[in-house]
C-alpha cells in the first residue's frame, strides 16, 4: 500500500501529465471513494482511480501500488495481437492424422482378465 502523494508521483512518472496530491482527491471523488492525505491506498482503490483517467494507463492497480516501482518488465517480446476471421472454425477431421486402434483380443491370447496360478 502506498500513500496519496506517493500515488500521484507514480502517475506522473506514467504520462505526460505531472499529478498531485489534489488529483489524486479529485480522482477520488470521480470513483465515489473517500480519501485523505494520509490514507493509505491499495491495489483495489488504485484501480478505481486509476479506471478514472483518460486514456487508460498501461498499469493496473496491483502493479501501481506494489512495494516495487516501477513495475518490472518482461524481458519477453509481447505476444503478437490476434484476430480471428472466422469465430468457431476449426480444422476438419481430413486435416487431422488418423490412428487406427485394435479392438480384437489381446495379442498374447489370454483374456486380459485371466491369470496364471502357481508360479
Amino acid at each position: 500500500m502506498i500513500n496519496v502523494q506517493e500515488f500521484a508521483r507514480r502517475l506522473s512518472t506514467l504520462g505526460g501529465e505531472a499529478f498531485t496530491s489534489d488529483d489524486v482527491v479529485d480522482l477520488a471523488t470521480a470513483a465515489d471513494a473517500r480519501i485523505s492525505a494520509d490514507l493509505e491506498i491499495d491495489a483495489t482503490l488504485a484501480q478505481r482511480l486509476l479506471d478514472q483517467i483518460s486514456p487508460p494507463l498501461p498499469v493496473t492497480g496491483a502493479q501501481i501500488a506494489a512495494l516495487q516501482w516501477p513495475p518490472p518488465t518482461s524481458s519477453r517480446p509481447a505476444a503478437p495481437s490476434v484476430s480471428f476471421s472466422s469465430p468457431g472454425a476449426v480444422d476438419g477431421p481430413a486435416d487431422q492424422p488418423t490412428r487406427t486402434r485394435g479392438s480384437g483380443p489381446a495379442r498374447n491370447g489370454r483374456r486380459p482378465g485371466s491369470r496364471r496360478t502357481g508360479r
